[in-house]
């Protein structure tokens, strides 16, 4: 049966009623009742949430994986925005790397989809990678790090961004494997963290995904 998604506002209930909802246990009986205005993707309508977090997290068992870290040294308001970024594009791990506080509006819900992890500094952060096996990948525009464009990232990475006023800092720019940075082509001299985020993680999936 075609779901007839409305714009802006999801789907109504399950048309035909209760004789036609379907019975796979990943169905969420309130949504088929109800209606999901919720904000995920047409073939996770009706979905409980659960369902839809083990559904996601499979794509690590498909061995390709990539993982986002944020410096929160003064409670950047970016990171909302690039933690919604990342669950689009697959990210099952979000790391906070300071304060622990950050504001979660910008995100739309979609840090309930994933793992957000809190690291109070940058030498507990590295230890966590170095158990999981991640290389740790800084973007940055600072003296040596490399063009985005012409870096083969490595498969099994996170990405780190700084913060949007004074990007990485010295400690997790001395602990990144390799720092990338966006060529730019106009007067200024950065961008906004979080569009360099959305950037550089669609650069990753291009090149291991796509």
């Amino acid at each position: 049966m075609q779901i007839i998604s409305e714009p802006g506002v999801g789907v109504g209930p399950w048309p035909g009623g209760r004789e036609n909802w379907p019975t796979a246990e990943h169905y969420d009986l309130e949504l088929l009742e109800n209606g999901d205005r919720r904000n995920v993707e047409d073939h996770f309508r009706y979905w409980k949430m659960e369902a839809i977090v083990a559904e996601l997290n499979a794509v690590k068992e498909r061995g390709k994986w990539l993982e986002v870290a944020i410096e929160n040294l003064g409670h950047d308001f970016n990171i909302g925005s690039i933690v919604r970024t990342a669950n689009a594009m697959g990210v099952r791990h979000v790391h906070i790397v300071g304060r622990r506080r950050w504001n979660r509006r910008g995100a739309m819900v979609t840090d309930r989809y994933m793992q957000v992890h809190h690291h109070p500094d940058v030498e507990s952060f590295q230890a966590a990678m170095q158990e999981a096996g991640m290389r740790i990948v800084g973007v940055d525009n600072i003296e040596r790090s490399v063009p985005l464009e012409e870096t083969v990232l490595p498969l099994n990475c996170v990405m780190v961004m700084g913060e949007e006023s004074t990007g990485l800092s010295p400690e997790m720019a001395a602990i990144s494997e390799e720092i990338v940075h966006i060529t730019q082509y106009g007067s200024t001299r950065s961008m906004n963290v979080g569009h360099a985020a959305a950037i550089s993680m669609w650069a990753w999936v291009l090149q291991h995904r796509a």
